[in-house]
């Protein structure tokens, strides 16, 4: 099937979604996240939330603009893909829906966190407050494998459309490598450096396909629904 039977309004939107999911993704967990949550101190967690209650809470509307955003793009897909594959579109959505619930999660530990940080204090507040960092890290952590499910059928289909075939099968491989990092990082958690690159694949496959659906949408105009026969057109 040829990639000009995807509209391009739908490619559009879906493009502008997936990039809204990183630039979404970006500050909550890899800035504001940091900024709160020490590993290695309960104490200096609570301080930090008791602190800076608006970037806690800044930290948790992007977590929940995530989940929003991550079950659209995973709907759109669906949308944008059906016709090629409905049962490769579904998956799509699916293993993406999926991995909304798990930001889900994320954000109402956050949420139960500075709550919990806000309470009255007790002898449990600070360990309560960084159990429940830890909980939500841990979602993001076992969403990986529903993440690399979520690039494999978008690999699958990227081939079947017609889009560059070395962008699907880079899809696919940056799935499975995805798949395999959520198993390192529990099962080796001392190999870093193979997660981290376990990891390209992926990445370099998102932000191309993000490109290519943007660039697709900009040089492709649909058909019109009801075209003017030409005799009319020149007044026959």
């Amino acid at each position: 099937m040829s990639s000009s039977t995807l509209h391009p309004r739908t490619a559009r939107t879906t493009g502008l979604l997936y990039l809204a999911l990183a630039v979404v993704a970006v500050p909550g967990f890899l800035v504001i996240r940091p900024m709160l949550f020490d590993p290695d101190s309960a104490a200096a967690t609570l301080d930090h939330l008791v602190a800076n209650e608006a970037l806690a809470r800044l930290g948790i509307g992007l977590e929940l603009a995530l989940v929003a955003v991550q079950a659209l793009v995973g709907l759109w897909f669906y949308r944008l893909f059906r016709r090629v594959d409905s049962f490769a579109a579904g998956s799509l959505a699916a293993f993406g829906l999926m991995n909304a619930v798990a930001f889900l999660a994320s954000a109402a530990c956050l949420g139960a966190a500075l709550e919990l940080a806000l309470a009255p204090p007790s002898a449990e507040t600070a360990g309560g407050a960084q159990l429940l960092y830890v909980l939500g890290g841990s979602f993001w952590g076992v969403s990986a494998l529903f993440f690399g499910l979520w690039l494999v059928p978008m690999g699958v289909l990227a081939l079947r459309s017609g889009m560059p075939r070395p962008l699907g099968w880079t899809l696919v491989a940056g799935g499975g490598a995805y798949v395999l990092n959520a198993f390192v990082a529990y099962l080796a958690p001392d190999a870093e450096q193979i997660a981290a690159v376990l990891l390209i694949p992926a990445t370099i496959g998102e932000f191309w396909m993000i490109g290519w659906l943007l660039w697709h949408s900009a040089r492709t105009r649909p058909a019109p629904t009801n075209p003017v026969p030409a005799g009319v057109r020149r007044g026959l």
